[in-house]
């Protein structure tokens, strides 16, 4: 099935209760643009237009998935054994580079169309994939040099989930192997290559489909080529994103070869802005963290996915504290819902702190950590994807889930508790209705 369209019917949809303006406001009147974005968000509607379609439950902005590898969907769950004395991050990518070598693009079709299915369910309405994985097995480019992430676009369109397709720099093994290993050949990449990705997935003028660009890592792009890309990307408004200090490793490689930490070398050497989005950003130190908030970088967090390759854990407190932007994201795939990544990502503060609701802030008026995070999470979703809006309000994109508030966990709960419930005591997706670009796709 594919729910590409032609123009959209003008429609008035009408909430109960909906997140407007970082807060739960009733009777919330939605005016859907033939364009498929708000063209209103009207509260306090209590007697709407007859011709208004009555929404079962409380409304939520759709969040942003800001980072994705769609094709490590197929590897969840395959990998939680081990065989010998030692595992880690890099045992296990070395397993995941055996799914890389196998999976064609028909293959990779199918596999997203399942992600992007298991993603709606779980409250993402837009995913940004950090896409690297780009020749045949053998290393040899497609006829379609696109061939990989036009499967990745056709899942989309046949799902209705909103994407962003950003092609990666990849160009070297690490910061003292100047080539590739022979299980990255698929990955290669230069400069000219990923920007000719970049503008032929924006020619295909697909509905709800951008591009940006990505660079993997300081360790798998030579500085000359980070400067260039930052170079001929200075007049684009799409979006960048790298991953950076995900691993301790990574960090003391970093310092062997550059004498500067990952995020220290970025913001030293690397022009950033509102424009680029930090993926991990594990291993920070507070001056790193301040660096980052000084240029307007944003940062992707991904707590199951750092939480399953022991990575480490994020400064939560160290990042709110600067008001660093913050978005999500599901990474590996072990988990596809949003409120378990936030779950997560505050029960590892609670476990390094040994206190409760570390990501609330009571002295700013904000004693709810689920709320806190989500709007967190929904502020800087628009930036991670290239989009100029995101959420319930005029102009962004006409996404919304609905909440069933029937299940068990949430039967009963009062409206200020319904987010704290939904993200630290509700197991199984709690979404009943998932609306994109002005039309229910689930």
């Amino acid at each position: 099935m594919s729910l590409v369209a032609g123009p959209l019917a003008h429609r008035l949809l009408h909430a109960p209760q909906a997140w407007v303006a970082g807060r739960w406001q009733a009777d919330v009147l939605l005016e859907v643009a033939r364009d498929g974005t708000w063209a209103a968000v009207t509260p306090d509607m209590a007697t709407p237009p007859e011709t208004a379609q009555r929404l079962p439950g409380p409304v939520l902005p759709g969040l942003v998935n800001a980072h994705s590898h769609a094709f490590q969907r197929a590897f969840a769950g395959q990998a939680e054994r081990r065989d010998g004395e030692h595992d880690d991050f890099w045992s296990w990518r070395d397993r995941m580079y055996g799914v890389a070598l196998r999976i064609t693009p028909e293959e990779l079709r199918s596999v997203a169309t399942t992600l992007y299915r298991e993603l709606l369910a779980g409250g993402y309405t837009h995913v940004c994939e950090f896409h690297y994985l780009h020749h045949a097995p053998d290393g040899a480019p497609y006829t379609d040099r696109c061939a990989m992430a036009r499967a990745l676009a056709q899942a989309a369109q046949d799902t209705g989930i909103g994407l962003t397709v950003l092609p990666v720099l990849y160009e070297r093994a690490g910061f003292t192997q100047p080539r590739l290993r022979d299980d990255q050949r698929r990955f290669a990449t230069s400069v000219d290559e990923v920007i000719a990705m970049r503008d032929t997935i924006r020619g295909w003028q697909l509905p709800r489909v951008q591009a940006g660009v990505a660079i993997h890592s300081l360790r798998a792009a030579r500085p000359d080529s980070i400067a260039e890309l930052a170079r001929r990307c200075a007049d684009d408004a799409g979006p960048v994103h790298i991953h950076v200090a995900e691993q301790t490793g990574e960090v003391d490689d970093c310092v062997a070869a550059t004498g500067l930490r990952p995020l220290e070398w970025l913001c030293a050497n690397v022009p950033l802005d509102a424009r680029w989005h930090l993926v991990h950003a594990t291993h920070a130190l507070p001056g790193e963290i301040e660096a980052v908030a000084r240029s307007g970088a944003g940062v992707v967090v991904c707590p199951t996915t750092e939480a399953n390759l022991g990575d480490g854990l994020f400064d939560l407190r160290g990042w709110q504290s600067a008001a660093v932007p913050l978005s999500i994201g599901s990474d590996s795939h072990v988990s596809r819902q949003w409120p378990r990544e936030l779950q997560l990502l505050e029960y590892g503060q609670r476990l390094t702190h040994r206190r409760r609701n570390v990501g609330a802030a009571p002295e700013q008026g904000e004693p709810s950590t689920a709320q806190r995070l989500f709007q967190a999470v929904l502020s800087g979703s628009a930036a991670g994807a290239g989009l100029n809006e995101w959420g319930l309000v005029k102009g962004a994109r006409a996404d919304a889930v609905v909440l069933d508030t029937r299940v068990d966990a949430l039967a009963g709960v009062p409206l200020e508790r319904v987010l704290d419930t939904l993200v630290f005591a509700t197991d199984l997706p709690a979404f009943g209705e998932v609306w994109v670009d002005g039309r229910r796709v689930r």
